[in-house]
């Protein structure tokens, strides 16, 4: 086998494995209450509704559980962000990253409120996509720093 077509297959392989632990810890993680099915279910759809609400209670919450939720929610997308370019060998622009992560978050936001779920809230497609599009940031920069090394041997 090739050194390309094995860099390849692992970067599937990366690819693959970050999605499969998405769908895990959004719908099945049962630590993070995801099997509890709930009748009197959760849903937000007003842009920086639950944002705000945590932010305005962190003294009661706590900094940690702050920025859990909204951290979180940013850290659980910028690998796609930075690894959509690399599957599709470097293909993919901002824009499109940024839209590729916007659905993909707005696809399991729609899950979630069909199959009540998590919770279904707009905050969540919003740092969803910040994290989409922070992670092809990171990834421009580290192609940068690579191209940059390599360019000088």
């Amino acid at each position: 086998m090739k050194k390309k077509s094995v860099h390849k297959f692992l970067k599937w392989c990366v690819f693959l494995i970050y999605i499969i632990a998405l769908v895990y810890f959004m719908f099945f993680a049962e630590s993070l209450g995801r099997m509890t099915y709930v009748s009197n279910y959760r849903y937000n759809f007003e842009p920086f509704k639950e944002i705000m609400r945590f932010l305005n209670n962190e003294d009661t919450l706590g900094w940690f559980v702050v920025l859990a939720n909204v951290g979180g929610n940013i850290l659980a997308f910028m690998p796609f962000g930075f690894c959509l370019p690399m599957v599709t060998e470097h293909r993919m622009k901002f824009i499109r990253v940024t839209l590729l992560s916007a659905g993909l978050s707005l696809m399991i936001e729609l899950i979630q409120l069909v199959s009540k779920v998590g919770s279904c809230d707009v905050d969540d497609l919003i740092l969803n996509t910040i994290g989409g599009m922070l992670g092809y940031i990171f990834y421009c920069i580290c192609k940068k720093i690579y191209l940059a090394r390599h360019k000088t041997k």
